[in-house]
């Protein structure tokens, strides 16, 4: 116990008598007691902040982790906020939570400090979807919406997501005058919370009627000739919260032959046939493809656990084959644009995600509009072009996965991406090509774009400061050649904010120009403790090669650049 400093010891002793729950102070407690002072700094230096998509982290003791006494100061600066901005409103907050083992005492939280501090509050009983949420919160004239989610991570973390009165989710400076909220908070213990029994009208479940509304506007942006098919779609929500409603939805719209992967099915927060809920990481989808393999089918559609996002494996000669983000993105983009009505169309990505979608929206005279990353920029951006020149949004993605078809939601949703998917692949069967056939024709037209991210994993404290080291050393002294490519250009976006739209505000990102060969990207997660590296070749189209084997060829030479630019980082 010696060996904890001071200040250490305080904050702790602080923060225990101040947690409501027994099990989190008692952690505390016997690391107090064991003297740990790198652990007890790990979770008691500093607090979560909202990065990319709200707060995520841990479900453990200390206040940078994710628990009761984070989620109701977390909540009570939110409803501060609240009261300061709209006064007296008589406008709800939607909540929602995920199947996590956390999520429901989270939600009962949160519901009890908005109640306590005058807040009328809508609720979903169950675990749902996190699209589903940001639907009801436009629907009900929400004025503000939380989601208690960790999305993909790892099934020991949780997050509190929270969106603004317009639909989409916050951004600065939102998320800064909330986090001041926050900080200046009481402890857990002075926060008051309300007990059910005491609210009266306050609280009121969210009708059931909503998903079938969801689904009537996502009829609205199908294409006209879309019919279903009968396709076989293996498809599997990795334990999450998608599985009845994407049955649902891709059963209703025509697409009757799903063969659900039963070990998966069903909500379980332990995810017992998954180390990581993340339809990208290794493993994940083994039993989706050897369900696909044992039924002969023509799809594998997963979702991750909060089903906001979509993943896609085709038949291939040689066993299942995942698209890449990019390439479900490009795909669904020029799939959507050859069927909208809409006037000035305008599709968005982030700027992560790849550049060939600039490309097929010029090819059908649609507006194209690149965000920093994460899809609160995405929709803010899609908001701001429509405000400023009429622009009407049709679509937007980023390389992880995340897709927004239509207006109805202002963020990822994975249920209409899938079905909007499966349309594509049923017209393309309708058409005697494959889904594979149809991204080689893009191909032709677009030059062939391969993408590669190396992650660099530096957890902790002292990686965080790793971290920071190498993004100064970049922005100090950029390479002017990545692996025999010249760089022509860098753009730092910690810097010259005040030259670009809000979308593309000050970051810690730094852009390399290659020239016609691509760019090179660096930047941390704002969800993990990784900082990413995104490399963007294009090359035209060689016919004297399929189009797999040059994407191979043109992959490996991404990745390639991607590890000489992290030896360049020093990491």
């Amino acid at each position: 116990m010696s060996s904890v400093p001071d200040d250490l010891r305080r904050r702790t002793e602080e923060w225990i008598a101040a947690d409501p729950h027994k099990k989190t102070r008692r952690e505390l407690t016997e690391l107090l007691e064991a003297g740990d002072a790198d652990e007890l700094a790990e979770r008691m230096d500093g607090s979560l902040e909202f990065g990319t998509a709200g707060l995520r982290g841990k479900v453990e003791a200390g206040s940078n982790r994710m628990n009761r006494a984070v989620v109701i100061r977390t909540t009570r600066g939110l409803a501060e906020f609240l009261l300061e901005r709209a006064g007296d409103s008589d406008k709800p907050v939607v909540i929602g939570r995920d199947a996590r083992l956390s999520s429901q005492r989270f939600q009962k939280d949160a519901v009890a400090v908005l109640t306590a501090a005058g807040i009328l509050v809508r609720f979903f009983r169950d675990p749902v979807p996190t699209p589903l949420v940001a639907y009801a919160a436009r629907q009900l004239g929400a004025q503000a919406a939380v989601v208690i989610t960790a999305s993909h991570n790892p099934p020991l973390d949780n997050g509190y997501k929270v969106y603004d009165t317009n639909g989409a989710q916050i951004i600065p400076p939102t998320d800064k005058e909330i986090a001041a909220k926050i900080a200046s908070a009481p402890s857990a213990k002075d926060v008051p919370r309300l007990a059910k029994k005491y609210r009266g009208g306050m609280t009121y479940p969210v009708p059931d009627y909503m998903f079938e509304r969801y689904l009537g506007e996502l009829a609205q942006v199908r294409a006209s000739d879309a019919k279903g098919s009968d396709l076989g779609i293996v498809y599997t929500p990795l334990h999450g919260v998608g599985g009845a409603f994407v049955t649902d939805a891709l059963r209703r719209f025509g697409h009757p032959r799903i063969h659900q992967v039963a070990e998966q099915y069903d909500p379980d927060g332990h995810f017992p046939t998954v180390d990581f809920p993340n339809p990208e990481e290794p493993g994940a989808l083994d039993l989706a493809s050897s369900l696909a393999v044992e039924n002969n089918a023509d799809l594998i559609i997963a979702n991750d656990p909060d089903t906001d996002r979509l993943s896609i494996s085709l038949a291939h000669s040689d066993g299942w084959r995942p698209l890449t983000g990019n390439q479900i993105g490009v795909l669904l983009a020029d799939y959507l644009l050859s069927n909208t009505t809409v006037e000035r169309p305008v599709v968005l990505n982030s700027i992560v995600s790849s550049p060939m979608l600039a490309s097929v929206a010029e090819s059908h005279g649609a507006r194209f509009v690149q965000t920093l990353t994460g899809f609160k920029w995405i929709w803010n951006a899609a908001l701001d072009v429509a405000e400023a020149d009429g622009s009407t949004f049709v679509f937007g993605y980023e390389e992880a996965l995340g897709y927004s078809v239509g207006p109805a939601v202002r963020d990822k949703d994975g249920i209409s991406a899938a079905v909007i998917f499966a349309d594509l692949a049923a017209a393309c069967h309708q058409r005697g090509e494959s889904v594979l056939d149809y991204l080689a024709r893009l191909y032709d037209e677009h030059g062939l774009w391969a993408s590669t991210q190396k992650s660099i994993v530096r957890p902790g404290s002292e990686g965080a400061a790793q971290i920071a080291a190498a993004m100064e050393r970049i922005g100090a002294a950029p390479p002017s050649e990545i692996a025999g490519i010249e760089v022509v250009e860098v753009t730092d976006y910690r810097i010259g904010a005040e030259d670009r739209p809000r979308y593309l505000a000050a970051t810690p990102l730094v852009a390399l120009d290659l020239g016609s060969r691509g760019r090179a990207l660096v930047r941390p997660s704002g969800t993990e403790p990784k900082l990413k590296i995104y490399v963007d070749l294009v090359a035209a189209r060689d016919t004297t090669v399929t189009a797999e084997q040059q994407e191979r060829t043109l992959v490996a030479e991404a990745d390639g650049v991607a590890e000489a630019l992290a030896e360049v980082l020093g990491l």
